[in-house]
């Protein structure tokens, strides 16, 4: 089995870049082992143009942003695509609601592969640095273990190479695991 865990996100908007920055953190953080094949993947705002990438996994694992109405910043949710919780609307920004379109096409044309949602309510969606509010930044750790655990049911072991600290991998999440690097 192929597995593609995907960052989706803008870096250059705060938490918006959640889903790169954390990809980035894990890594680096962390050597991944078992019988199935584990890439992760940069895939920044391009959306449609990672079909042909998608379509070569049987399992993909997006983390992004999501807008909750009502939820406080820093919430996570784990979910899959096929069941999405009621409260999650889709419409924190342009992007999101292009990656919901893009799972929708793959799905009308039976391309989609199994598909989880890993998601964290932003608090700053604006032109800014390469940084994290300090609700998404605590998230973080639950996004870890959440992950990890998933992978788990999936076969394969996450082996800690080093200890990081997702402030230190913030400056260069734009270098790495890009999606035209594979």
């Amino acid at each position: 089995m192929k597995i593609l865990v995907l960052g989706i996100g803008n870096l250059l908007f705060g938490d918006e870049g959640i889903g790169v920055h954390f990809i980035n953190y894990i890594g680096k953080k962390y050597d991944f082992e078992g019988e199935h094949r584990l890439d992760i993947v940069d895939g920044g705002t391009l959306a449609q143009r990672l079909i042909p990438i998608i379509v070569e996994y049987d399992h993909l694992i997006i983390i992004d942003t999501i807008n909750a109405p009502g939820v406080k910043a820093g919430e996570v949710y784990f979910f899959d695509f096929d069941a999405v919780p009621d409260v999650v609307d889709w419409q924190g920004s342009a992007h999101e609601v292009e990656m919901l379109q893009t799972l929708t096409m793959m799905d009308l044309v039976g391309d989609r592969p199994h598909t989880m949602i890993m998601g964290v309510v932003p608090t700053v969606i604006e032109a800014t640095e390469f940084s994290l509010s300090q609700g998404v930044e605590n998230a973080v750790p639950l996004m870890e273990k959440t992950l990890l655990a998933y992978l788990k049911t999936l076969d394969i072991d996450a082996v800690q190479k080093t200890q990081v600290d997702i402030q230190t991998i913030l400056p260069n999440s734009f270098r790495a695991f890009d999606a035209y690097s594979i």
